[in-house]
Parts: structure tokens; sequence; C-alpha cells
């Protein structure tokens, strides 16, 4: 597997990825105070793997826009997706329920 990725698509993943675990510490009550982190760095390799591995066949015509060898858009959404999902599990795990509410037995 070959990467084709420049610089500036690693830096618009990283920037992604930072909004993501921003969003994710801050919304609510975080389930850890590592909650952040765990979300962005899920976010970022996350939009990679969409990005590099799930739409790696597709050429520049069928998706767009492509950044400096970034699938943009696809890797966007994964790495929301993926970051969400962290989010979500790192809370249950904390505290029993994501976004605060107790755990019903």
């Amino acid at each position: 597997m070959e990467f084709d990725l420049g610089l500036q698509a690693v830096a618009i993943m990283f920037a992604i990825a930072v909004v993501i675990g921003l969003v994710a510490q801050f919304l609510g009550r975080p389930g850890t105070r590592w909650a952040g982190l765990l979300a962005g760095g899920a976010g970022f390799f996350g939009g990679l793997f969409v990005s590099e591995v799930m739409f790696a066949g597709a050429t520049e015509e069928e998706i767009q826009p492509v950044i400096d060898g970034l699938a943009f858009d696809e890797a966007m959404l994964g790495g929301i997706l993926v970051g969400f999902v962290v989010m979500l599990l790192t809370r249950y795990v904390a505290h029993g329920a994501p976004f605060g509410g107790a755990r019903t037995a």
C-alpha cells in the first residue's frame, strides 16, 4: 500500500482531529481528562483510513475535493464518525452513560 499524502493533507487532518478533540472534551461532561485526546487521535486515524484505504482506488473525478492526495469530504466524515464513537465509548466506560445520565441496571 502506498500513501500519497502531502504535508498539507496531513496538516488538514491534524486540524480536523484538533477540532474533534476539542468538541469531545468540552461537549457535556468528558468521560476522562484524556477524552479529547482519545477522540481526536481516533478521528485522525479514522479520517486517514477512510481517505487512504476505503477510497484509495477512486479517481479525482469520482471524489471531489481532493487536497494534496486527501479525499477531504470522506476523510472529514470518517474522522467525525470514528471520533464520535470513541467519545461515546469513553463516556460510557467512565460514567455509564454518554452524556451524564444515570446508568439503568
